[in-house]
Parts: structure tokens; sequence; C-alpha cells
């Protein structure tokens, strides 16, 4: 199964772990796997289903990936067509080649699983330029901070402050691919400053934001 993000914010289950899908980006998920899914954040969004008899791809693991111009509409082709449409092996057979798993430092969100702690997750995953400290997360959520500092840390394996830019780092490369600037985008996902967004972009990524932006042609 494919689903691919346009507009959404989607978060998958799959096999017991939590896979944050943006826009700009998807999620192959191998047959036989059990998973679900929910929107955290509403807007548009494709699922395809694909014969596992027939599926080329050799991933024994879900996989998430990028989703280029090319890749976007082969994948709205598949969706609007008939299954018995004269173009659908073909569009399948270019869709496959063109799918490649994200590459080891893409930026992985983990989820807390105490409710406490993944209301503040989720809350930041749909809205990343949300600037509340733990101490204000703390009051909303009715929790001790010295407790969501010990469940974000002991069920995502970092610090709340650590977690966070994850999360805004992430949601900033759709960004950045789609041609945001740096600084617009850095006021988007919650840096007042755009020296601070690249510093975090760097130590998570290994790269500067500007790896991200559009190619000149």
């Amino acid at each position: 199964m494919l689903t691919w993000s346009s507009s959404a914010t989607l978060l998958g289950t799959v096999a017991g772990r939590d896979w944050l899908i943006p826009p700009g980006y998807g999620l192959w998920v191998p047959g036989g796997i059990e998973h679900s899914g929910s929107v955290l954040h509403a807007g548009e969004m494709v699922t395809i289903s694909f014969s596992a008899g027939h599926c080329p791809l050799a991933w024994a693991e879900p996989a998430s990936f990028a989703v280029g111009s090319l890749l976007r509409e082969i994948i709205a082709h598949l969706h609007d067509i008939a299954p018995g449409d004269h173009s659908r092996p073909a569009a399948e057979a270019l869709m496959f080649e063109l799918l490649t798993p994200l590459p080891a430092h893409h930026i992985n969100v983990a989820l807390p699983a105490d409710p406490r702690a993944r209301a503040i997750a989720e809350r930041l995953l749909a809205h990343p330029a949300d600037r509340r400290e733990l101490a204000a997360w703390a009051e909303h959520v009715h929790a001790s901070v010295r407790t969501l500092s010990r469940l974000f840390r002991a069920e995502t394996g970092l610090a709340f402050a650590d977690w966070r830019a994850q999360v805004r780092i992430r949601a900033a490369i759709p960004m950045l691919a789609g041609g945001t600037s740096v600084s617009a985008t850095a006021r988007a996902v919650g840096y007042r400053k755009p020296s601070a967004f690249i510093a975090a972009f760097r130590r998570s990524t290994g790269h500067t934001p500007g790896t991200y932006l559009p190619r000149p042609r």
C-alpha cells in the first residue's frame, strides 16, 4: 500500500511503529503488515493498494519517501484511473522505479505513548510553530514539568527541546523543497531567528537548509 500526502499531516502506525507523513512525503507498507493511520492536520492525501504478487519492490519493511513532481503526477494518475486502464502497467512500472527510500539521515520523529506527552506531541506535529515551553504544556495537560521531561526522554529518546527541534526540521523540509525561503520557513516552524533555525537544521540533518531548496534550472 502506498500513501502520499500532498497537503495533510498524517500519522501511520505500522507494526507498532509510528511514522509521520508530512506534506510532500509518502509511506510504503509491504503486504501482510498490520497498519492503521490518523490525520493530524486535514488536507489532501492519496492511498493506493497494489497486488502483492505483482509488486517488484523487495522492501520487507515500511519505508518513507519524498515525492517529486514526476512521481506526484504518476501517483495522481494511478489514483484516478480504473483498475483495468490500459496505461496502468506502464505507470506502475515507472512509479516503482522512482520510489526511493529516504536515506538514514532523514528526520525520524518518535512519538511518546503516555497520553499526556502524546497530546503535546500531536499538537506540535500539527502546529510546529507553537512556541510554548514545557512549563506551559505541563499546565495544559495537568502534569508536572519533571514528569513530562522524563516521559519525553524515556519514550522518544530525546529531551523535549530536542524532540521539538526534530519536529520543526521535519516540517521545514517540504517547505524548503517547495521553494519557501529559509527565513520564511524558519518563521513558519517556530524560529524567531533564521540563524537559530540554520544551526538546528545542520545539527539534525548534517546539511544547511539551502541544500533542500530547488535548484535553478
